[in-house]
């Protein structure tokens, strides 16, 4: 088989936190990351915010960048255009290193509320430098940071789902056998593991090893530079199937047996831009180690 440059295979921009990824064919970035990456998110009454993962039908629903703006959709529910407030920061969030984000609108703020049954209101981050990394994750106060909850920009690559998806299956089949050898009903079939489960900005493909990404220290791809920042440990929101919003034990059972360290399970890594630029499915990448 012949080697793969590894290149860009997939570039995904998440404008609202826990709402489902628009993927694209370019993406822009900026010293904060992709341009109008998690600019949005969904907070209650008293500014904390909501995620997917108490609330998965939040996954079902599509914010897509719209002149400007974003677009939200879901099944169900109207499409809604909603524009970036132009006020001063007026609602107090309880975020790291952010205590105040822009309200959207009451029609913003209904759309979230009958999306996911309870009152809440859709807030906006006027400027990211506002917040800024947090230390224990590889970056400075200095490094601007949107909404995301570690780092700006998220890259995993394909062989090391790969990888993780067989581990996956190694444990389903063990299952299915004690299953068996117990004479109990086998588990459901199982299916692969989609990358949508990690939600990355980009993902890179071609020859390399599983969690060659482990490693780097540095990216180039297009325009662009990014550096290392930090590891990403998984959460429970990696569990719920992108389709069905179901939970389930993957990937954070395989992660446990053969990813685990410091107390948390790791997949992907979390870096931070060193020099804006345009990204292209397709592009190669050069990386170089830490």
């Amino acid at each position: 088989m012949l080697a793969t440059t590894p290149f860009v295979s997939g570039l995904t921009v998440y404008p609202v936190k826990s709402f489902a990824g628009t993927p694209v064919d370019t993406m822009t970035f900026d010293v904060a990351g992709p341009l109008g990456d998690r600019r949005w998110m969904v907070v209650d009454q008293d500014g904390v915010t909501i995620t997917a993962r108490k609330h998965p039908r939040m996954l079902a629903a599509l914010a897509t960048p719209d002149r400007g703006g974003v677009r939200l959709s879901a099944d169900g529910l109207p499409s809604l255009r909603v524009e970036p407030p132009a006020g001063p920061p007026d609602v107090a969030v309880r975020l790291s290193r952010l205590d105040t984000a822009t309200r959207a609108g009451d029609a913003a703020d209904a759309w979230c509320s009958e999306l996911i049954g309870r009152p809440v209101r859709l807030v906006w981050l006027d400027d990211p430098a506002r917040r800024g990394m947090s230390e224990d994750h590889g970056g400075t106060l200095d490094d601007p940071l949107a909404l995301t909850d570690t780092g700006p920009v998220h890259v995993t690559t394909t062989a090391s789902l790969r990888r993780l998806d067989a581990w996956a299956a190694e444990i389903h089949d063990e299952r299915v056998q004690r299953a068996l050898d117990a004479g109990e009903p086998a588990p459901e079939p199982r299916h692969p593991l989609d990358m949508r489960r990690f939600r990355p900005n980009l993902v890179v493909d071609g020859d390399l090893e599983p969690f060659a990404e482990d490693g780097w220290g540095r990216l180039v791809v297009g325009d662009v530079e990014l550096r290392f920042a930090d590891w990403c440990g998984r959460c429970v929101l990696t569990t719920i199937d992108p389709d069905t919003q179901v939970k389930g034990k993957e990937p954070l059972r395989a992660l446990a047996r053969h990813r685990r360290r410091d107390g948390e399970v790791w997949f992907g890594i979390q870096m931070v831009p060193v020099r804006g630029g345009t990204v292209r499915v397709g592009d190669r990448v050069e990386t170089t180690g830490r």
